[in-house]
C-alpha cells in the first residue's frame, strides 16, 4: 500500500518547565516496545517461530475463516456449561415446562378467538426496539398468530437460557446470544409466505418486488466480489461530498496524517483542539457533510482544530502495537500541534477507541506533573471494560486465541471480519430486516453520508489488536492500574485535566453505564453527558437534528459518587444537541481569544490539502 514520502527528521519544540509544560518532555520517549509481560498467554508474535505452532495456527486460521471468526470451542463450552447445569436443575425444568404449556394455551385460545372474528388483546407485544411487526397487517389473522407465536417462543428461550444456577455469567450471555441469533433467523418476517407486508406488495406489483429484490441481491453479490462498497456509497467519497472542511495535512508518518483546519473566524480560542478518532474507523465520521460536521461546527465557533487521520494498515504493519499507536499517533500529533500553537495547552478529544488511547496518553503525560493537555473529552469511549456490552461475547481466551491465529495468517484483521462481528451484534436490524427490505420488498433505503462512512471500514494490525483485546478488554488493566505504556505504568488517577465525557443511551459498542465509570476513577472534575441515539448517531448529533435530547451534570473532584441509576433520576433532560453545551464548556477552558495561528509551522509545513491520502486508502 502506498505510503507518504518520508520527511526530514524534525527537532521537537523546546518547552520550558512550567505549570503549562510537562517536566518530562516528549523528546524523552523511548522507541516503542512491546508492553510488559502480563498475566495473558505468551507473546503471540513469538509463537510463529515454531513449526509446530505454525501448523496449529494455520489450522485454526482456516477454522476461523469458515466460522466467521467465532471460536467453536468457546461456543461449545458455553453450551455445555448451560446444558449440564440445566440438566441438574429439576426446578428450572419444571418452570420451563409450565411456561411452555401456559404459553401454548394462551396462543391457542387467541388463535381460536381471532379466527372466529372476536377482537381481543394480543398475548404479547414486541419490545420497543423491535419494529419488525409494526405494520397493522400483522394484527390480522393468521399473521397475528405467526408473530405472537414467535415472540412467545423468543420469550421462553430467554427464560431457558438465563438464571440457570451455576452457569458462568459469560457462558450464559453467549448461550442467550446464540439463541437469539437462531430465533431471529426463523422470524416469520423473513419468510415470504408468513410476512403479510411482503405478500401484499407481491400482489400489488405482480411480483415485481421479488424481481427487483433478486436484482438487488445480485448487485450486492457482485459488489462484494469486487470489493466495492454498497450501492450509492460512491456518492460520498472523502474530499468530494464528505470530509470537505478546508484544511491542510501538516504532518505524516507511517501511521497518521495530522490535519489542521483553516479558521473561519477573525479570532479563535487560544487553546487548540486535537481530535483522536478511533483507528477502527475513518476519521470523517466527525467531518461528514457540511451540515452535520462536528469539525466545521467547532471551526465556525472559533476553535483551532487538528484531526488525526489513521493509516489503513496492511500486512507490513502487523508488528505495530499499542505503544506505536501511542507514540506515532497521539504523541507525535501533540508535538506538531505545540509547534503550530506554542506555549499553549491542548483541549484533546477522543472518540471510541481513540478516547481510550487518549486516556492512556493523558495518564502517561501526567506521570511527572502537569502535562500538555488542558482538558480531556471522551466521546463514547470506555476506560473500564467489565461492562463493555455484547462485544464481551467475543472476548475470552479461546475466542482471542482463534482471532490471533486468524490475524497471524494475514498480519491484520480484515474489514469483513470486523463488519461481520458488528453486524452479528445487531443482526435483527443490520442483516434480517435489511434483507427483507431490499430482497423481498425490493426497496433500497437511500444511502446517506453516515451509512456510506459505516461501509468504509478499516483493518486492524495483528499486534495492536491482540494487545488491545487482551490487556484492556480481557484483563481490564487500564482501569485497574496495571497497564504499561512505553515501558512505564500509567494510572488514570494521575490525570488532573478536567474530563468531559459523552455517552449515548442505546450504545451497543460502549454502553453508557460503562462510559459512566470514568466518575469512579477520575481524580479531577468530570462533566458527564448522556445523549439520545447510538454509538455513531448519538455523537453525530448536530444542532437542529430532530428528536434529540441529553442530560448533563458536573462533578467536582471532591463530590461524593452518584451511581448511574440515581444520576439519571436526578439529572434533568435538555432538548436538542449536546454540541453547543460542549463548545460552551470548551470556551471556559480555551483561554483568551487570539488571532488564528498560521497553517503549519517551520518544521511542519503544509503537505497537501485535507482530507489527505490516508483516508482514501481502500
Amino acid at each position: 500500500m502506498a505510503q507518504g514520502p518520508k520527511q526530514p527528521a524534525r527537532k521537537r519544540p523546546a518547552l520550558k518547565a512550567s505549570k503549562r509544560n510537562p517536566r518530562k518532555l516528549i523528546d524523552d520517549v523511548p522507541p516503542a516496545a512491546p508492553a510488559a509481560s502480563r498475566r495473558s498467554a505468551p507473546d503471540p508474535l513469538a509463537l510463529h517461530h515454531h513449526n509446530w505452532s505454525s501448523l496449529d495456527r494455520l489450522l485454526r486460521a482456516t477454522v476461523a475463516q469458515s466460522s466467521l471468526g467465532i471460536s467453536p470451542a468457546s461456543a461449545g463450552l458455553a453450551a455445555l456449561d448451560w446444558a449440564l447445569h440445566l440438566a441438574s436443575s429439576p426446578g428450572k425444568q419444571q418452570e420451563l415446562a409450565t411456561k411452555a404449556v401456559t404459553k401454548t394455551a394462551r396462543l391457542a385460545t387467541h388463535a381460536m378467538q381471532s379466527l372466529s372474528g372476536k377482537k381481543m388483546d394480543a398475548c404479547i407485544e414486541p419490545l420497543p426496539q423491535d419494529h419488525r411487526f409494526d405494520d397493522p397487517a400483522w394484527r390480522k389473522p393468521p399473521f397475528d398468530c405467526f408473530y405472537q407465536g414467535f415472540l412467545l417462543t423468543q420469550q421462553w428461550w430467554h427464560v431457558a437460557t438465563t438464571e440457570v444456577r451455576g452457569v458462568d455469567r459469560h457462558h450464559e450471555n453467549v448461550v442467550s446470544f446464540m439463541a437469539r441469533q437462531a430465533l431471529d433467523m426463523m422470524s416469520p418476517s423473513n419468510n415470504i409466505l408468513t410476512n403479510p407486508v411482503v405478500l401484499r406488495k407481491t400482489l400489488e406489483t405482480g411480483g415485481q418486488n421479488l424481481l427487483q429484490g433478486a436484482m438487488n441481491m445480485a448487485d450486492d453479490l457482485q459488489r462484494g466480489l469486487r470489493g466495492q462498497g454498497p450501492a450509492g456509497a460512491e456518492a460520498f467519497r472523502p474530499g468530494e461530498a464528505v470530509a470537505v472542511t478546508p484544511g491542510e495535512v501538516i504532518f505524516r508518518n507511517r501511521l497518521i496524517e495530522l490535519i489542521q483546519y483553516k479558521p473561519t473566524t477573525e479570532t479563535v480560542s487560544a487553546e487548540p483542539i486535537l481530535i483522536v478518532p478511533a483507528w477502527i474507523m475513518k476519521y470523517y465520521i466527525l467531518d461528514l457533510s457540511p451540515q452535520n460536521s462536528l469539525v466545521k461546527y467547532l471551526v465556525d465557533r472559533g476553535h483551532t482544530v487538528f484531526m488525526i487521520s489513521w493509516k489503513n494498515p496492511d500486512a507490513e504493519d502487523r508488528d505495530l502495537g499499542m505503544d506505536d499507536y501511542l507514540k506515532l499517533g497521539i504523541l507525535d500529533a501533540i508535538d506538531a500541534v505545540r509547534a503550530v500553537v506554542p506555549d499553549r495547552q491542548i483541549n484533546a478529544a477522543g472518540y471510541c477507541l481513540g478516547g481510550t488511547l487518549l486516556s492512556i496518553a493523558a495518564a502517561w503525560l501526567a506521570r511527572d506533573g502537569d502535562g500538555p493537555l488542558n482538558s480531556v473529552t471522551l466521546l463514547a469511549a470506555q476506560t473500564d471494560f467489565t461492562e463493555a456490552g455484547e462485544l464481551l461475547l467475543f472476548v475470552d481466551e479461546s475466542q482471542l486465541a482463534l482471532l490471533e491465529d486468524l490475524m497471524w495468517d494475514k498480519g491484520f484483521l480484515d474489514t469483513k471480519q470486523m463488519a461481520g462481528a458488528f453486524q452479528m451484534l445487531r443482526s435483527r436490524d443490520l442483516v434480517w430486516s435489511r434483507a427483507v427490505q431490499e430482497y423481498l420488498l425490493g426497496e433500497r433505503e437511500p444511502m446517506n453520508d453516515l451509512m456510506a462512512w459505516n461501509a468504509d471500514a478499516t483493518r486492524m494490525p495483528y499486534r495492536m489488536h491482540s494487545e488491545y483485546l487482551r490487556h484492556l478488554f480481557l484483563d481490564n488493566e487500564l482501569f485497574e492500574g496495571r497497564f504499561a505504556a512505553l515501558g512505564a505504568p500509567v494510572a488514570l488517577t494521575d490525570i488532573r485535566a478536567p474530563f468531559f465525557a459523552v455517552a449515548t443511551e442505546t450504545d451497543h459498542v460502549a454502553p453508557w453505564r460503562s462510559v459512566y465509570k470514568i466518575n469512579l476513577i477520575a481524580d479531577t472534575d468530570v462533566t458527564f453527558v448522556l445523549t439520545s441515539g447510538g454509538h455513531n448517531a448519538g455523537i453525530v448529533s448536530e444542532p437542529g437534528h430532530p428528536h434529540r435530547h441529553y442530560r448533563l451534570a458536573h462533578r467536582n473532584a471532591t463530590d461524593k459518587h452518584v451511581d448511574s441509576e440515581r444520576w439519571v433520576e436526578v439529572t434533568p433532560t435538555s432538548e436538542g444537541s449536546w454540541w453547543p453545551a460542549w463548545v460552551d464548556w470548551l470556551d471556559t477552558h480555551g483561554g483568551d481569544k487570539v488571532a488564528p495561528p498560521a497553517m503549519g509551522a517551520a518544521d511542519y509545513p503544509p503537505l497537501e490539502p485535507a482530507p489527505g491520502r490516508y483516508v482514501k486508502q481502500p
